[in-house]
C-alpha cells in the first residue's frame, strides 16, 4: 500500500467519541462523496461514491452512530429531510455551525482528506492535497486549515480546485491536526533520514571539491617548479624559494598548511602560499 493509503487507513480507524465530531466528519464525507438514491420500495438510501472500502465502512459507521441508519436499510422522505436539516445539501460547503469547535474542525479535515485527499511518498517529495469540485469547498478547507496556523494554497487543475501544502513541516502539523500519529512519525523519520543523508552528501561533496582543488593546485605548482628546473635550474633560486621548490617536489600531495613544517625553519600557510606564488611568477616569466 502507498503512503497515502496508509494515512487513509489510519484516519478511517479514528472514530470520534463525541456526537458533534461524528456529525462534522459525516457531513464532510457526505458533502464530498455522498449520494442519495430511491429504491423500489420508495425508500431513500444514502451511499458513498468512492472505491475506498475503508471510507465506505467509516461513513456507514458514522451514519449508524449519529442517525441510527443501517447500511442496508432505507429511510423515508421525512427521515431524509431530518438528516439533511442537520447535514445540509451535499453540493454545498459543510454547515459552519457543525465546525464551531476545534475538535470538529479536526474531524472535518480528516473527513475531507479521506474523501478527496492524497499525500505523496515522502521519500520522493513533500506534497499533500485536497481535490475539490468547486472554489467554495476549497476555500472552506483552506480556512479550516488556517485555524490551526497552517498555510495552504489553492490552484486550479482542469475543472477542480486543489488545496495543497508542499512543506514537510506543514504536512507534519496537518497530520497531527487530523490525529494520524503513526503516519506522522513515519513522515518525521523519513525527514530525519533525508536530512542526515543530504548533510552527509553535502559534506562528502565539499571534501571532494577541496581534494580536487588541492590536487589541481599541486599539479600546477609542480609544473611551475619543473619549468624553473628545466629552464633555469633550482640552484639559481634564492634559498627560501629553492627549499620551497624541493619540498614541494618531495611531497606533492601534502596540503599547504602541513607543507610549511618541512621547511627549515618552518613557516605557516601564508608563508608557503607566498613562496609558491613567487615560484609561479618566475615560471611564467621564463615561459614568456
Amino acid at each position: 500500500m502507498s503512503f497515502s493509503g496508509d494515512v487513509k487507513e489510519e484516519l478511517a480507524g479514528k472514530i470520534p467519541a463525541a456526537r458533534h465530531c461524528q456529525l462534522a466528519e459525516l457531513a464532510t464525507i457526505l458533502h464530498f462523496c455522498g449520494q442519495i438514491g430511491l429504491d423500489a420500495d420508495g425508500l431513500y438510501r444514502i451511499g458513498f461514491q468512492t472505491e475506498k472500502e475503508a471510507l465506505v465502512k467509516k461513513g456507514f459507521t458514522l451514519l449508524k452512530k449519529t442517525f441510527n441508519i443501517d447500511s442496508v436499510a432505507g429511510v423515508s422522505e421525512p427521515e431524509l429531510q431530518d438528516i439533511l436539516a442537520v447535514i445540509g445539501p451535499f453540493e454545498e460547503p459543510v454547515n459552519p455551525l457543525l465546525l464551531k469547535n476545534s475538535c470538529c474542525q479536526r474531524a472535518f479535515l480528516r473527513g475531507a482528506f479521506l474523501s478527496v485527499g492524497s499525500i505523496s511518498d515522502p521519500q520522493k517529495a513533500y506534497h499533500l492535497e485536497y481535490v475539490c469540485p468547486n472554489e467554495e469547498m476549497a476555500e472552506q478547507i483552506r480556512s479550516v486549515i488556517r485555524c490551526f496556523e497552517i498555510e495552504a494554497r489553492i490552484v486550479a487543475r482542469k475543472k477542480y480546485q486543489v488545496v495543497y501544502l508542499k512543506e514537510g513541516s506543514a504536512i507534519v502539523d496537518l497530520l497531527n491536526v487530523m490525529e494520524a500519529p503513526i503516519s506522522l512519525m513515519d513522515l518525521v523519520n523519513t525527514q530525519i533520514y533525508k536530512d542526515v543523508s543530504n548533510s552527509v552528501n553535502r559534506r562528502v561533496n565539499c571534501e571532494l571539491s577541496n581534494i580536487r582543488k588541492t590536487v589541481t593546485a599541486s599539479a600546477r605548482q609542480l609544473e611551475d617548479i619543473e619549468t624553473i628546473r628545466n629552464l633555469m635550474g633550482l640552484d639559481k633560486l634564492p634559498d627560501p624559494l629553492r627549499q620551497m621548490a624541493e619540498v614541494r617536489l618531495d611531497y606533492p600531495e601534502i596540503p599547504l598548511k602541513d607543507l610549511g613544517e618541512y621547511l627549515d625553519p618552518p613557516v605557516g600557510k601564508s608563508g608557503v602560499n607566498h613562496r609558491l606564488r613567487r615560484l609561479s611568477e618566475i615560471a611564467q616569466q621564463l615561459r614568456e
